[in-house]
């Protein structure tokens, strides 16, 4: 990233951005009216639910409360699934994206690789049986994007499970994860990371926090990030960033707080188009390619192009305001402008027997792959919103309340430029692709896109009463969203096959309009739960929560079709979950140990097997997952520390057509059992060895016209570790083996079976600490 393309980036920030924190300081005047008490820069600094300790020597991977103001009480009392995975549990793992950071919670990961010859970009997140990628938030806000995300500025990543509706607005059935960012606090401290991994890793954090002397009660706090790495388990593939988040805290430790933050990261890596699944397994040979029965290809294979590239920019600019008028009374508004561009080309491949040939069918090195399929995606998403909160503490008579209040205002747009390619990409070799090998492949927009905005007003109210001295909490909370939802799109007429575009009687090639698409509605979305605690230290409890997700709530996409749930005309899809547990707080509140078990429905899916009156599909289809989540996280001595989860999903199509290839009821790319434990021992000479294993069990693909492909893929366990030496009390070096005895297994397949992910081999990163 060049000086002159940040200055860039700032200026076309700054205009929005400034207009939208006036916005949000004009609904809270009590700042100007404040007088700033004195710090008592011996207290921690408080990031939400977040207590800043220490830069990185304090560690600890047990959280016990999540940064939103929504949440009124300690995750202990909280009647539902929370798991907080800290920065000091990926820290030591090596995690460097969410993706990865999300591997300690049993069940949650990408799973699905795409359909037909399209490829998943980003973070595409499934969590108890369901799609949760446009359900990922950062500091409580939408987080818009097909992309990756880094944690280089992550406090702590929370993952909400259950329906998310009253918390967040339109959100996936089954929760919503939310990344906290780092903040100011009181305290010079510098701290820092270097890795080098032996399969071309490369990647430097740093993150320096400053207090201001010349300003009373103020500091900044700078993180950056660089890399370059190669993919362990692929040729070619690159994951190439950097980034700066710049942030300012005002007034801490006193009555009234101002943090301003922004966050630039610039992505240009090459994506992964996957591995054919020739000869896997479960394959079966197409006519014509019965000789490559027992042959796979090599699973580092890379079936792309130089010229194949995902190039991001993610740009966010935060201003957040608080203000305490008393112990009982707090206020707090956040404003966000957020803008993310992704310019991606894939050159992807569908394995079937008209794309796959040989000039000598007995010479496997003679087979050729036709690369026919260059996956475009040209986008940019714009977010602008304003969350007012308060929070207030109060009894009526016996019964205590902790009520939390508030407004938010949001407008979401998209917008997508189509691409068109002149030229062609040359045949790969199936056993020996040369990415060299580019072609007369050449691109550029056409002038035709699609545009979907949705703006929404929302209010939420949520309290929780505490009965008989606080043994008995009851907690509920209801959402109000109004909101409404425009989508257009054009498209080059003529061509042939399903991608033809009717010219209407205009001359082949014009740009015709497709869609011309709108829906308003108002969504209400609650929840209850009561929360029993017979000692202080056990919580049973017991909960109920609805979730909706409008036409269009997923992708900004409204369809004309009958046959998708992006039409106007459909009901919004509503997800409820009943579920009851037990949180356990032992060996003096160093170690929790949860429990429980679950159902969540999905109703108003889209049933092509009961028709209407005119022949139409009807919202009579359901889906639904029970399941029972066990997990452990904490301390079991001072300088032994775990995190263990495990989780067991049933899932099953109960009304409408079978989803899965193999003609089983289940859902689609879920685990039925996952489980992840993650262990680290400090030894009292500086030395600290830690170890792990996470086991995912097998995933039924979706159902299509391909044929002869895996119908499944067989579960793996994978077992990482690390070794670590502290040389002074502020350096410390670090190595981690991922993959220890060199598994391999298949992490995702893509709907048709033509291709997979395959599973990172046995790789080595070593890193340097640093913490002053």
């Amino acid at each position: 990233m060049s000086l002159s393309r940040l200055r860039e980036s700032l200026a076309s920030a700054t205009p929005a951005y400034l207009a939208l924190s006036c916005f949000g300081l004009a609904a809270t005047p009590a700042l100007a009216q404040e007088t700033a008490n004195s710090a008592n820069k011996d207290e921690p600094a408080q990031l939400g639910g977040v207590t800043v300790t220490d830069t990185a020597i304090d560690e600890t991977i047990k959280v016990d409360t999540v940064s939103s103001p929504k949440f009124t009480q300690p995750i202990q009392d909280t009647p539902q699934t929370i798991q907080v995975i800290s920065r000091d549990l990926f820290h030591q793992q090596g995690a460097t994206t969410l993706t990865e950071a999300l591997r300690n919670s049993p069940g949650v990961g990408t799973f699905y690789a795409g359909e037909n010859g399209s490829t998943t970009t980003g973070d595409a997140i499934r969590m108890r049986g369901f799609d949760t990628s446009s359900s990922i938030f950062v500091d409580g806000i939408r987080d818009l994007g097909a992309i990756s995300r880094d944690v280089f500025n992550t406090e702590q990543v929370e993952v909400e499970k259950g329906p998310a509706g009253t918390d967040n607005g339109r959100t996936a059935p089954t929760g919503a994860i939310n990344m906290v960012s780092k903040q100011p606090f009181l305290r010079t401290a510098v701290s820092g990371s270097a890795s080098i991994g032996v399969d071309g890793q490369k990647r430097a954090t740093a993150d320096f926090n400053q207090e201001l002397g010349i300003v009373p009660n103020a500091a900044v706090r700078l993180n950056v990030l660089w890399q370059n790495s190669d993919d362990p388990a692929r040729d070619h593939v690159r994951n190439k960033r950097i980034g700066i988040a710049p942030s300012l805290g005002l007034g801490l430790g006193t009555q009234t707080r101002l943090y301003a933050n922004f966050l630039y990261v610039d992505q240009e890596n090459i994506p992964d188009g996957f591995v054919p699944t020739i000869g896997l397994p479960g394959w079966e040979p197409q006519d014509g390619l019965e000789p490559l029965v027992g042959h796979p290809v090599d699973p580092k294979n890379f079936y792309g192009t130089r010229d194949d590239h995902n190039d991001v920019t993610a740009q966010m600019a935060t201003l957040k305001f608080e203000h305490d008028f008393s112990d009982s009374l707090h206020l707090t508004n956040t404003a966000r402008w957020g803008k993310t561009s992704q310019d991606y080309l894939l050159t992807s491949f569908m394995p079937t027997s008209s794309n796959v040939s040989a000039t000598d069918p007995a010479d496997l090195s003679t087979y050729t792959l036709a690369r026919n399929l260059s996956t475009y995606r040209d986008s940019t998403n714009r977010i602008l919103t304003d969350q007012l909160n308060l929070r207030a503490d109060f009894a009526t008579g016996a019964i205590e309340h902790n009520l939390s209040v508030g407004i938010e205002i949001t407008s979401e747009k998209q917008v997508l430029h189509s691409r068109a390619g002149t030229g062609s990409r040359p045949d790969a070799n199936l056993y020996n692709p040369d990415w060299n090998d580019v072609g007369t492949l050449a691109d550029s927009r056409s002038g035709a896109f699609s545009r979907g905005k949705t703006d929404t007003q929302a209010f939420y109210l949520f309290d929780t009463a505490k009965f008989f001295n606080e043994t008995l909490l009851v907690t509920g909370g209801i959402r109000v969203d109004h909101y409404k939802t425009t989508y257009f799109s054009n498209a080059v007429c003529g061509g042939t096959g399903r991608r033809a575009v009717d010219c209407g009687g205009e001359p082949e090639g014009t740009i015709v309009t497709t869609n011309d698409l709108k829906t308003k509605d108002t969504l209400f979305n609650w929840k209850l739960g009561a929360v029993y605690k017979p000692i202080e230290t056990l919580s049973l409890y017991v909960n109920y929560a609805l979730s909706q997700q409008p036409p269009g709530g997923e992708n900004f996409s409204l369809s004309s079709s009958v046959n998708s749930a992006n039409n106007p005309s459909f009901d919004p899809q509503k997800a409820e979950t009943f579920e009851g547990g037990v949180k356990w707080s032992v060996l003096d509140d160093m170690l929790a140990l949860n429990a429980a078990v679950f159902q969540t429905t999905v109703k108003n899916e889209i049933n092509r097997d009961v028709l209407d009156d005119l022949g139409n599909p009807t919202q009579t289809g359901k889906k639904r997952v029970r399941g029972v989540e066990l997990s452990a996280v904490g301390n079991i001595t001072d300088a032994w520390s775990v995190s263990a989860g495990y989780s067991h999903l049933k899932t099953k199509v109960t009304e409408g057509p079978v989803i899965t290839s193999d003609g089983t009821p289940n859902l689609t790319y879920i685990p039925g059992d996952s489980w992840t434990i993650w262990s680290n021992y400090r030894l009292p000479f500086g030395v600290e060895i830690a170890g792990g294993a996470r086991h995912n069990g097998g995933l039924h693909r979706g159902t299509d016209g391909a044929q002869g492909t895996p119908a499944y893929t067989k579960g793996y366990t994978v077992v990482d570790g690390m070794l670590a030496y502290a040389l002074t009390s502020s350096i410390k070096v670090r190595a981690n083996v991922y993959n220890l005895f060199d598994k391999d297994y298949i992490a995702s397949i893509n709907k048709s079976g033509y291709r997979y992910t395959p599973g990172t081999p046995r790789t080595f990163l070593f890193s340097a600490d640093v913490s002053f």
